[in-house]
């Protein structure tokens, strides 16, 4: 199910799905100890009858208040007469997660109402050995373990409260506790515990009131009881309007005309700007996806740092003029890499190695478990992030590392054809030698030439050049395929795989290698348009032909595969590095249009959606989706630039003729 509105700053994520049920918390890390055992619910006691917000006859609508990380959603229950507003949002610069609600009272006549709100943390990920208590001195509930402590409160401090063994133990939980309207009272639990609080509230007769509610997140008691003091100092309210003005200064760079843009690609452009920020931890690892919903093949999820995607998601924030989250996962990337110049498969926020189901063995010789491109375009992303920001400090901190230990594993990590040797694709599904994977070491290769030109080291120059040559030299000999006139999307055991792939139509011209007016390129992104767009209502581009991975249709002539939001936005890649005029370009806004009507209401854009219905698939928010929207944007930007200038030209040139 979509995380719909993340919230966070850093290091501490919170995420709702679409009933608005706080669904994940992370701290200390984005991505990493989820200490959220079940959603957490949120309901209303009131004329004698209990409802959870998440039940049918709330109509809920969930959306961020524009250009920043503060949620605007909106419930409403005709049946009890009650609309309540709330606004989330996360400190930008403490563990402090606050909700503002505003209820309304939709009848002519006073009430009195009780809100409930419920907590079913696992600290570390893990109920065992877990306490929620009443503590008394700062009227709080407290759950901790270990190095792990939460604190939750709201005005006037907790009145109402239940501390019980989870529902996921087979006890009621405080959840049922609740359903009488009356909270039992008990003081304390431990093992696998839930709380709840209840927050009485008088209603005029159409009137409203406002609450505040928090929960402090840090690894001593200490550290919660000051930033719950600090939540009181400061007061809620301006802590919640200083956090919407962060943000939307934050997204709103003066040096950045968007004005060429419609309206609704600018509101996308900015929340992918904004989601993108959620997903980063700010000792710079760059994660995947944060939906803890996604259970998949090895029953695992993409809480995790891919050097791939994070190399991509940092050179289009680099793009936008936000340097500082390339930087920092470079300096993150630059203690990653293994001594001998290459990266494994992916990594957890903290810096450790993630779970891995490469084998380091197969048929009994030893291989390397890696996708090569991860390596290949981290370098990419030190030679671009150089070319924008001329932080040569940083450049020179990461040259060993991140340039020429890995260049040199490039260089002699190929076979007697000059390709790279076998390694696994960037979908993770097979091992060989893929063009996709075969361009990003071009690519890397070729970077660090540049690099080591401007550092004057002429020997590892030549040295990177010449293997970048001979890179590319094998891929138009060893991938091109002749008769099909489009390039094979790679070689798996000295077989050519024929199967059309958007990421070898992408790969071949996005990084360099080839240029996107070339034959080659057109001639494999026609394969693309031909065989891999969906003919749904739905539409969109599928990674590849019969592409298996959460597959909905059995149909594989009309539906190749889901449809991908990176695929497609592939495709506007593409439109824009070939478009020859102003109108050519409009083709490429009318992909991002498309891509906007798949995300959530909240802007949120999922890895793939449903082929009929265009729902969201897998998990959601995928960070690269959202970077891909913001290189495209500026790719859009700057062609449109360039060819007005041309026909600007052209038309002084007519004029004076």
């Amino acid at each position: 199910m979509p995380r719909d509105i993340p919230v966070g700053n850093g290091s501490l994520l919170i995420a709702f799905d679409a009933q608005y049920r706080l669904a994940d918390f992370y701290f200390p890390h984005v991505g990493m100890e989820n200490h959220a055992a079940a959603k957490f619910r949120f309901g209303v006691f009131a004329d004698g009858a209990f409802t959870s917000t998440d039940d049918v006859p709330w109509q809920r609508t969930l959306d961020y208040l524009r250009d920043t990380l503060v949620t605007d959603v909106q419930l409403q229950n005709d049946a009890i007469g009650l609309r309540i507003r709330c606004y989330d949002a996360v400190d930008p610069d403490r563990s402090i997660y606050l909700r503002k609600i505003v209820v309304r009272n939709l009848r002519d006549d006073a009430r009195d109402v009780k809100l409930f709100f419920h907590h079913d943390f696992a600290l570390y990920g893990s109920g065992l050995g877990d306490t929620a208590l009443f503590e008394p001195g700062t009227r709080s509930i407290i759950h901790y373990k270990s190095k792990r402590f939460v604190l939750v409160n709201c005005d006037g401090g907790v009145g109402e409260y239940a501390c019980t063994r989870s529902a996921m133990t087979g006890v009621d939980g405080t959840w049922i506790d609740a359903e009488d309207g009356a909270l039992s009272m008990s003081a304390i639990a431990q093992g696998a515990v839930e709380s709840a609080i209840a927050v009485p509230l008088h209603l005029d007769a159409s009137g409203s009131a406002t609450l505040f509610y928090w929960i402090c997140a840090g690894r001593t008691y200490d550290e919660v009881r000051d930033l719950h003091q600090h939540v009181l100092s400061e007061t809620p309210a301006r802590i919640l309007a200083r956090t919407g003005s962060h943000w939307y200064t934050w997204v709103n760079k003066p040096d950045r005309d968007l004005s060429d843009l419609p309206d609704e690609i600018t509101e996308l452009y900015r929340r992918s700007l904004l989601i993108i920020a959620t997903q980063c931890d700010r000792n710079g690892a760059v994660l995947a996806a944060n939906d803890s919903d996604i259970q998949w093949g090895h029953n695992d999820h993409y809480s995790y740092v891919w050097t791939r995607d994070a190399s991509l998601v940092g050179d289009a924030m680099d793009r936008a003029g936000f340097p500082e989250i390339s930087r920092r996962f470079l300096q993150f990337a630059n203690d990653l890499i293994r001594v001998e110049g290459f990266f494994l498969n992916k990594y957890n926020p903290d810096g450790t190695p993630a779970p891995l189901w490469h084998p380091w063995v197969r048929d009994g010789k030893t291989q390397l478990p890696i996708q090569e491109d991860e390596t290949a375009l981290v370098i990419w992303l030190v030679a671009r992030h150089y070319a924008r920001t001329r932080d040569l400090d940083l450049l020179r901190a990461v040259y060993q590392r991140l340039v020429v230990n890995p260049a040199e594993f490039l260089v002699h990590y190929r076979d007697e054809t000059g390709l790279p040797r076998p390694s696994f694709d960037l979908w993770e599904e097979r091992q060989g030698v893929f063009t996709f994977t075969c361009a990003t070491v071009w690519a890397g290769l070729n970077a660090a030439a540049e690099i080591a030109n401007l550092l004057n080291e002429q020997d590892r120059r030549a040295t990177y050049a010449k293997a970048a040559s001979e890179v590319l030299d094998a891929m138009k000999k060893q991938l091109w395929l002749e008769e099909e006139g489009r390039f094979a999307r790679g070689i798996i055991d000295g077989v050519v795989d024929k199967t059309i792939d958007a990421s070898a139509a992408f790969g071949a011209f996005f990084f360099g290698a080839f240029p996107a007016t070339s034959a080659m390129v057109e001639g494999t992104m026609r394969a693309v348009r031909e065989h891999l767009w969906v003919q749904t209502e739905a539409g969109g581009v599928a990674r590849y032909e019969d592409d298996p991975y959460h597959r909905i249709s059995g149909e594989q002539t009309r539906v190749p595969g889901n449809p991908w939001i990176l695929c497609t936005l592939w495709l506007a890649e593409y439109r824009i590095a070939t478009a020859a005029s102003v109108a050519e370009l409009q083709s490429a806004l009318d992909l991002v249009r498309w891509a906007r009507a798949k995300a959530t209401p909240s802007l949120i854009l999922p890895e793939q959606t449903d082929p009929y219905d265009g729902q969201p698939l897998s998990v959601a928010p995928l960070t690269w989706s959202h970077a891909q929207v913001v290189s495209i944007v500026h790719a859009y930007l700057d062609a449109l630039h360039r060819l007005r200038n041309v026909s600007n030209r052209v038309d002084f040139l007519d004029s004076i003729t």
